[in-house]
């Protein structure tokens, strides 16, 4: 039995050395560095550190517009950008969570020219990530890891829950917007019913540590480890492992099937592309020149991987 468990191990290895290098076939100039990206109707917005969400044409990989906002004064009083901490897009209204003044943080909408806050600075709220869920809710995360379920309409806050006493990092919603999972410092994931919050499961023992980020697609869940895995779940619980890899992974994210994983994988700001299902390695993109903050995948053949550096680069896999 051992020396089966070795030859197959000694296979996956061979297999893994046939990764594909790939440059960049392109890339897309932003205001500063690239702190969230999501894709919506043939565009793609990336929130940036320099006071600006900028809008490009997936297409022509173009820049069509950028949404700037105020800068805002530091503890000192100086006048400093103000950095976007997530972005994200319903029908005509763009959800905007910005660094405010006095160490707080502001939750806005943005609709036709108009900025709207919902949640403002001065209610001191550390709040890390905020996405719609329908039209008129959102869910949003302080760093003490509560979550919350907002009324836009009513201005109310209609669920919230506590998940762990651990620092909050990350949450994904399910592509139909049912489920949320939730990633924190514990390395322990927790998928909630997003509608009700309440508990659906949770998924363990594969990262020890802080869990960067989450991304769910397909019903599977990837991870990005600060102990350097990248632990892969399905959500019926058949499938659980991890790949260990050379670095701390900061980023990470799937394909629209979830068959293909994109990790951060070692100091030089690679990205490893391997088959969620057969854990073979299948490509190692590269030329990235700082620590990456997103892996989006466009379709199963195209991705966007942004960084602290204000160049987002392009890849085609196929």
């Amino acid at each position: 039995m051992n020396i089966l468990k070795s030859f197959f191990t000694i296979i996956i290895l061979l297999l893994n050395l046939n990764a594909k290098e790939l440059e960049p076939n392109s890339f897309l100039s932003t205001s500063g560095g690239v702190t969230d990206l999501i894709i919506d109707k043939n565009r793609l917005f990336a929130a940036t550190t320099a006071s600006s969400i900028d809008i490009f044409d997936i297409t022509t990989k173009e820049k069509i517009d950028s949404i700037n906002l105020p800068k805002i004064k530091d503890f000192i009083g100086d006048t400093i950008d103000s950095k976007i901490y997530s972005v994200d897009v319903f029908d005509d209204k763009i959800l905007i969570l910005s660094q405010g003044e006095n160490g707080g943080r502001n939750i806005s909408l943005y609709k036709d020219g108009k900025l709207t806050h919902i949640i403002e600075d001065k209610q001191r709220l550390f709040i890390a990530r905020a996405k719609f869920l329908d039209e008129n809710h959102i869910i949003y995360a302080l760093l003490s890891n509560q979550i919350y379920l907002y009324d836009i309409k009513n201005k109310t806050i209609t669920k919230e829950i506590q998940i762990s006493q651990s620092k909050f990092s990350n949450f994904k919603l399910s592509s139909d917007k049912t489920k949320v999972v939730v990633c924190d410092e514990s390395g322990v994931l927790t998928m909630l019913d997003s509608n009700t919050f309440n508990i659906i499961k949770t998924f363990k023992n594969q990262n020890l540590d802080n869990v960067f980020q989450v991304d769910f697609k397909n019903k599977i869940i990837l991870t990005a480890g600060q102990d350097r895995r990248s632990a892969v779940f399905s959500e019926d619980g058949k499938m659980s492992y991890y790949k260990e890899f050379s670095f701390l992974i900061y980023s990470a994210g799937l394909s629209p099937s979830g068959n293909l994983a994109a990790v951060a994988s070692d100091e030089e700001n690679n990205v490893t592309i391997f088959n969620t299902n057969t854990k073979e390695e299948l490509f190692l993109l590269t030329k990235n020149r700082n620590t990456l903050t997103n892996i989006l995948f466009l379709n199963e053949n195209e991705i966007f991987v942004s960084s602290d550096d204000n160049k987002i680069n392009y890849y085609k896999i196929n």
